[in-house]
């Protein structure tokens, strides 16, 4: 393997972490910390505490949390599940189609989801081709009404000319600002697939598009999409350090992730419950010992099973 599982659990949802915290002038605020993260955050722990994905749990979390998702918050929301599940196209299909039933069943939210899993899937599992993604992603959203298929499409053969990012953002600055939003974040994908940076950039740069709206919540809604693709391709390896140092600060209430190295617990949390180590696994990684801690960390990081060895998901 280029890199390891854990790597690439980290990465998603870190770059989401960070995406949806980068401004457009490329600048990260910790404290502004999206409605989405913090589900993706609640849905996280869901997983990690149950083993199997409960949507009563995960809607229970949400009100608790007095949480409000917009339509372009659930793709981002619902990370966890892709990545649970993200070995067996059928069940990734499924469980993402299940946890979707939480909020309003929009056709676009449904295939943005369906896309963004099925295409983090593929770097979790190293069969993500740039030359086959799109195509395939197409196939895996099956029959639809939206326009998502055809879009990204257009996002392939912009790519193959070589077209710009104000070219593209140009095309694609009509009012379906969601079906727009999330083949933006493809393009800048794709055409930086080596660079997290430069794709995170991109992606939360406004320029003079009218794809990004007065608030600013379609760049950050791009920018995490960007980031959480980027993230399960190229890992926290990727990730600036110096984005990293930033975000070790821990100025938001006590509830929220807000640091690097807590996202890291919480990812290698989810990738002991996916491999079947879930019972030496504690929901909050605070609670344990400075000693327990250091224990517990290496054997996160050296002990796995494939699924359905130990145990049936």
């Amino acid at each position: 393997m280029r890199y390891s599982l854990i790597s690439r659990f980290r990465g998603t949802l870190f770059g989401a972490f960070l995406g949806g915290s980068l401004t457009s002038g490329g600048r990260i605020q910790p404290q502004k910390y999206p409605d989405f993260g913090r589900m993706a955050i609640l849905g996280t722990e869901s997983l990690i505490s149950l083993g199997r994905l409960d949507l009563d749990d995960w809607i229970g979390r949400q009100q608790q949390a007095s949480l409000d998702l917009a339509p372009t918050d659930i793709i981002i929301a619902t990370l966890p599940v892709a990545l649970f599940f993200h070995e067996n196209p059928i069940k990734l299909r499924r469980n993402l189609l299940h946890v979707l039933k939480i909020w309003d069943d929009d056709p676009v939210v449904r295939d943005g989801t369906l896309a963004v899993g099925y295409a983090i899937a593929l770097a979790l599992t190293e069969k993500l081709d740039p030359l086959t993604l799109i195509p395939q992603t197409i196939s895996f959203l099956e029959e639809t009404p939206t326009s998502i298929p055809k879009k990204l499409l257009r996002i392939q053969n912009l790519l193959e000319q070589g077209a710009g990012l104000e070219r593209v953002q140009a095309e694609f600055a009509g009012k379906e600002k969601l079906t727009n939003s999330i083949a933006i974040a493809f393009y800048c994908f794709m055409s930086t697939l080596e660079d997290f940076r430069l794709a995170v950039l991109r992606a939360s740069h406004n320029g003079d598009s009218k794809v990004q709206d007065a608030t600013g919540l379609m760049a950050h809604s791009t920018g995490a999409i960007t980031a959480a693709l980027s993230g399960a391709y190229n890992t926290t390896v990727g990730i600036p350090l110096n984005w990293r140092i930033l975000l070790l600060q821990k100025n938001s209430p006590a509830s929220e992730l807000t640091s690097f190295d807590e996202m890291l617990e919480l990812a290698d949390a989810l990738v002991a419950v996916w491999s079947g180590l879930y019972n030496n696994v504690r929901q909050d990684p605070k609670e344990l010992t400075e000693d327990e801690f250091a224990i517990s960390r290496v054997a996160l990081l050296s002990v796995y099973a494939a699924p359905r060895v130990i145990r049936l998901r």
